[in-house]
């Protein structure tokens, strides 16, 4: 399923802690807004819930730096 760009909006939030006088880079935290087509919402649960696994980035991260994650997802009215 493809969304519009209009649908879709996230955010990125990194937390960096000190070390030896550097900050360093030790979570990262991504928030989705989300407008669904009416009907896909266990799609779209099911790839929520897979998506840092799947994610290259995160998974080259996923050793050093926690890659947290939460969503709005917004249906249509009836």
């Amino acid at each position: 399923m493809k969304l519009p760009s209009d649908h879709l909006r996230a955010s990125v939030e990194g937390f960096n802690q000190m070390e030896d006088g550097i900050p360093v880079l030790t979570r990262i935290h991504l928030h989705y807004t989300i407008l669904i087509p009416d009907g896909t919402r266990k799609k779209v649960d099911r790839a929520l819930a897979r998506h840092v696994d799947k994610c290259p980035t995160a998974r080259s991260l996923k050793r050093a730096i926690k890659v947290t994650w939460t969503a709005d997802i917004n249906e249509p009215a009836d």
